[in-house]
């Protein structure tokens, strides 16, 4: 079962959703498609975002929309993929940013893990593709789950940092309690967007300005090289 995978203090706070029709459809969807085809991530990665970053240790949330499809990258961050795999376009073009904004060195490793572990939750909006088929397992239960991540996370005491790039993750702001937590939208940063606002935006400056000013720690976005 999916739910089996996800840590303690996460099924505590999602126990609703796990609970619900959707999910054990969900449930139902995902273990037949692994049956008949190949999904990323692995099982054994898929909830890689919750084992990392405990819900206590949420201070930013950076929502992309589905898994990279191809083998050997997908592992359950967010934009991120696994150690020792080249960086796909859109994690370039982070890269690239990363070392403008805050002038980190461009790393060789594509892995996000530096940063899940300081509290930056990497989370997709659906959690599992088919190889080469872009979002193929969206629309069958991932959303009315992560949305609950996501409102889990806007009912944390502590002030959390939503970074949403592009429209698809800018209509989950209805989501957040803005009142009490920060909000920034930008440009995602895809090759067919990212020249059009991504670059020079500063997005991990404005992270760790707003963690500052809600008295949080800043994120030291260093990666190994």
């Amino acid at each position: 079962m999916l739910a089996d995978k996800l840590p303690e203090d996460w099924k505590k706070e999602l126990r609703t959703a796990l609970a619900s029709p959707s999910f054990q459809e969900l449930e139902r969807f995902v273990a037949k498609e692994r049956k008949s085809a190949t999904v990323f991530p692995s099982e054994e990665d898929l909830f890689s975002a919750f084992r990392l970053t405990p819900y206590k240790n949420v201070k930013v949330l950076l929502l992309g929309q589905d898994p990279y499809h191809g083998p050997g990258q997908a592992h359950g961050l967010a934009f991120s993929v696994q150690p020792g795999v080249t960086p796909p376009p859109s994690l370039v073009n982070i890269f690239k940013e990363l070392e403008s904004d805050v002038k980190v060195p461009r790393p060789k490793d594509g892995s996000l893990i530096p940063w899940a572990k300081q509290g930056v939750l990497l989370l997709n909006a659906v959690l599992t593709v088919r190889q080469a088929e872009p979002n193929s397992h969206a629309g069958h239960g991932w959303e009315d789950f992560t949305d609950e991540v996501i409102r889990a996370v806007s009912a944390k005491q502590d002030p959390v940092v939503f970074l949403l790039w592009g429209r698809y993750a800018q209509k989950k702001k209805k989501l957040i309690d803005a009142k009490r937590h920060v909000v920034l939208e930008g440009t995602h940063p895809s090759p067919l967007s990212a020249s059009n606002g991504f670059f020079g935006s500063r997005p991990f400056t404005q992270v760790n300005e707003a963690l500052k000013a809600k008295g949080r720690p800043t994120v030291d976005w260093t990666l190994a090289r």
